[in-house]
């Protein structure tokens, strides 16, 4: 008996070679639409759609597959007489062959002028229930949703039919890709609606990128998916122009640059650099060269093995410098030639373009940690104050300590918790992070600062809890604090700030980052 294949895709990508290596193989091509004019044009014999059914495509093509004469021919299980007796009775001709790729639903979301209109037309309907039948009978019938196995399907068919393995492990593709599909849509008429972002039944769809060598230990293995959107100032939107593969913490430590960059925006030079996803220094200055140096002096000993990320291009001046020590990672808007010539002299550094590493982050990305058992999700952090900053001293921040104030609270918003930075100069000269008091925090920065704690400014994630930490600034003269307030121990730390001639503002808004 003649076998048969049904073929209906919208990534025609290898689709004719595919169709003719079948009929060669002595299958029956069997197509829809777009796809039987495709095949038609290029010679393949192949049977419509209509003539299986005896009856025609309509409502525009939204209706063409939704019919017995399909769907019985592909869930007919083989091992059952009465399936195949009934399909005999019916004149029906199983189907061992469903290749089907769905509407393009996904890039026609992502085109900026799309209507709801035109997504809800690139929702298939008939795709999923074919491919999801096929799968549902994988013993039986070979379902491919992706171009890439069509050559390991024909191979397979050419020494007689399909392995019961390799046609699971196609029927599982198809679980994945409608998972995927649907979620997409979902995710998709939960933002164009205005509906809740923390739904009932909460799913993602991503898009594997890479598959890493391990994650943050050699014996943890490890991937990178992307999320799906115009998300062009992100990780997953880098070109790598050099330098080995992205680990699992390059990546981390990566993004974590990135946050902080984008904290700063792009109206002036910035540089950020990071080691273990903690800010380790942080500049602005008139150039490139200037912020870069003034971040690297902030710490040369943590900077070192770190990442750096730069909001203006990378020149010859600042590339010279760059390479002067061992960086993981160097992310900026581009390099020059000249950057690339002396920066590709190390091997192993990795060099990453990204168009707009300050562009702030999109409100529609949410931010995620998974727990045994669990999800927790919220929305990013992307506020800094909570309307106007707070004078609670009785001497108030000079014009320059409110700039060096404004500088370390943006920074300091992206040190682990418990977090403190000191700034001046628009740089940070230590930064205490992720200790279990705040206390020992402060005194990490001040060890950190050495003699540039002297006329430093100092920003807390959190409030005080006790008035230790102004004391301790005031012991190392530090002159001016910001932090967000709130304990019921305000009023110590207050009159310790007095006392000390140390001005303190509160911003009523706290930046915990665990």
């Amino acid at each position: 008996m003649k076998k048969r294949a049904l073929i209906s895709v919208s990534d025609k990508t290898g689709v004719v070679e595919f169709a003719k290596k079948l009929v060669d193989l002595g299958f029956e091509v069997v197509s829809t639409g777009g796809t039987f004019n495709t095949l038609s044009k290029a010679g393949i014999p192949v049977t419509s759609i209509s003539d299986v059914t005896g009856f025609p495509e309509c409502l525009d093509g939204r209706v063409k597959t939704l019919h017995p004469m399909v769907h019985a021919g592909i869930l007919a299980m083989r091992s059952n007489p009465e399936h195949m007796a009934q399909l005999e009775k019916l004149n029906v001709t199983p189907i061992d062959v469903v290749a089907i790729n769905l509407y393009p639903f996904k890039q026609t979301i992502l085109k900026p002028d799309v209507t709801l209109e035109d997504a809800i037309e690139n929702i298939d309907i008939g795709g999923p229930t074919m491919i999801r039948a096929a799968a549902k009978n994988w013993q039986d019938v070979a379902v491919i949703v992706d171009p890439a196995d069509y050559d390991a399907v024909i191979d397979q068919l050419k020494t007689g039919e399909v392995s019961k393995e390799f046609k699971f492990k196609l029927a599982l593709k198809v679980f994945e890709s409608t998972a995927a599909y649907d979620s997409l849509i979902a995710a998709y008429l939960r933002k164009v609606s205005g509906a809740d972002i923390f739904p009932e039944k909460l799913s993602f769809t991503y898009e594997k990128v890479q598959s890493m060598r391990y994650g943050e230990n050699p014996h943890q293995s490890a991937a990178f998916y992307r999320e799906v959107g115009n998300f062009d100032n992100t990780l997953a939107a880098c070109v790598q122009l050099h330098g080995k593969e992205l680990s699992y913490n390059n990546i981390n430590d990566a993004n974590g640059a990135l946050d902080v960059l984008k904290e700063f925006g792009d109206a002036v030079p910035c540089a950020v650099a990071v080691k273990h996803a903690n800010p380790c220094g942080v500049g602005i200055g008139s150039t490139i060269y200037e912020a870069y140096k003034k971040a690297y002096d902030s710490d040369p000993v943590s900077i070192f093995g770190g990442i750096t990320a730069l909001n203006r291009p990378v020149d010859k001046e600042t590339a010279s410098e760059l390479a002067k020590i061992f960086l993981e990672i160097i992310i900026a808007p581009d390099f020059t030639p000249e950057a690339l010539d002396i920066l590709t002299q190390k091997k192993n550094i990795r060099l990453l373009k990204l168009a707009a590493p300050a562009k702030p982050n999109s409100p529609e990305l949410l931010d995620m940690k998974k727990v045994a058992g669990g999800l927790l999700v919220q929305q990013l952090d992307t506020k800094l104050f909570d309307g106007d900053l707070k004078v609670v001293t009785d001497r108030a921040p000079t014009p320059e300590e409110m700039e060096q104030l404004k500088f370390v609270w943006r920074v300091v918003k992206h040190v682990k918790s418990n977090g403190i930075a000191l700034a001046k100069d628009n740089m940070t000269v230590g930064i205490g992070p992720g200790q279990t008091n705040r206390i020992t925090a402060l005194e990490l920065a001040v060890k950190y600062a050495g003699d540039r704690v002297k006329g430093s400014v100092m920003g807390s994630d959190a409030f005080f809890p006790f008035a230790d930490c102004v004391e301790c600034a005031a012991k190392n003269g530090i002159t001016a604090i910001i932090q967000p307030g709130g304990s019921v121990r305000d009023e110590e730390s207050i009159a310790a700030c007095n006392k000390a001639g140390i001005a303190m503002v509160f911003t009523g808004m706290r930046h915990f980052k665990h």
